[in-house]
């Protein structure tokens, strides 16, 4: 068991000894974004309607967060021109959050206009109350993915969370890049720790350490995490673990990221997504490993790992490609090898 430990004392120690120390709680929230982050980078439009049975079906999965969508430009993101349908027509479990991205004021602006509808209490409750917001760690990332320096970044994302704070909604932050950029490769931990400090000075309630490219290590993920520790003397379970798995290190830094004690872990199922800026990087760390190896480890979730592989199969089956998560697969077989010896068995048996 943990002993206790004073706040003067734990933030003057050791950030490796710090982030240890937070580490009392055996739960790890899982954020499940494959219907935003594991579905935009499609090239074939995803029906609105199977978008809408994929965030049905998770919810049967016991995950407590689901990000649903992106209210961004059409233009920009095709795959997500449907975010307003598909977040109206969603069913939602009151135990579920349901963020949206919001990439600028006009995206939260379009979904203020779809939350008045619910405004007069004639409706069901709102479908969402939280937004997430994004920047980079990386210049050169910054500027190609939203045509702006990360400075000018934050002074937008400022003014899109103050008036999201002002209407009710809850604000997560994410910053991309925090272990390589594909533009500019190695990334300082040291701007990953000032703008998760100016994320959390603007009221977010949680920064998503992005592993954009999969190129993190459980040391450069570490790193990351240390300086945002030491910029904002904030507790590690203030930060979430966003690991893409490109060089088949996802895991390990999901699992090194834990241990650290960050309590927060993106994921999702089937391993879709991808990053349209970093060829040949893969999709993000799929929901069925990361939760088979936290309960392996002793931690709890509160997700049903069958419930997962089934729908992960699902989702890719309907995109029409294999599915990409390496537990799934196996329980999978598995499974198929029991049925083949049952089926063996009774045969016998006649």
């Amino acid at each position: 068991m943990l002993r206790s430990v004073s706040r003067t004392a734990l933030l003057g120690a050791p950030l490796s000894r710090r982030t240890l120390a937070t580490a009392s709680s055996k739960f790890v929230k899982i954020v499940e974004v494959s219907p935003r982050d594991g579905l935009q980078n499609e090239k074939t439009i995803v029906p609105t309607a199977t978008k809408i049975e994929l965030i049905r079906r998770l919810a049967e999965t016991g995950v407590p967060v689901i990000e649903a969508g992106s209210f961004v430009s059409p233009k920009w993101v095709p795959q997500m021109g449907d975010t307003p349908q598909v977040v109206a027509g969603m069913p939602v479990h009151p135990s579920i959050s349901y963020p949206v991205l919001v990439p600028n004021m006009r995206g939260l602006e379009g979904l203020q206009k779809l939350l008045a509808d619910y405004a007069d209490g004639s409706r069901r409750p709102p479908p969402t109350n939280e937004i997430a917001i994004f920047t980079a760690a990386s210049e050169a990332f910054c500027k190609a993915n939203t045509n702006c320096t990360i400075a000018e970044s934050l002074s937008r994302l400022e003014a899109v969370t103050s008036k999201a704070l002002a209407s009710g909604l809850k604000v997560r932050g994410y910053i991309s890049t925090v272990a390589g950029c594909p533009y500019q490769g190695k990334v300082d931990p040291d701007a990953v720790g000032r703008i998760s400090k100016a994320l959390l000075d603007m009221g977010c309630y949680e920064i998503s350490l992005g592993d954009t490219i999969g190129a993190g290590t459980p040391s450069t993920m570490e790193a990351a995490l240390n300086a945002s520790l030491k910029h904002t003397n904030a507790r590690a379970d203030r930060f979430a673990a966003h690991c893409h798995d490109t060089m088949n290190t996802g895991l390990a830094n999901v699992l090194h990221m834990v241990r650290l004690g960050v309590r927060t872990v993106d994921a999702a199922v089937g391993g879709l997504g991808g990053c349209p800026y970093s060829p040949g990087a893969t999709g993000n760390i799929d929901t069925e490993s990361v939760v088979f190896a936290l309960h392996g480890e002793g931690y709890e979730t509160g997700t049903d790992l069958d419930k997962l592989v089934d729908l992960g199969e699902w989702i890719n089956g309907e995109l029409g490609r294999a599915n990409a998560s390496s537990a799934g697969r196996a329980v999978l077989a598995q499974r198929k090898i029991r049925a083949e010896r049952e089926a063996k068995s009774k045969v016998a048996k006649l």
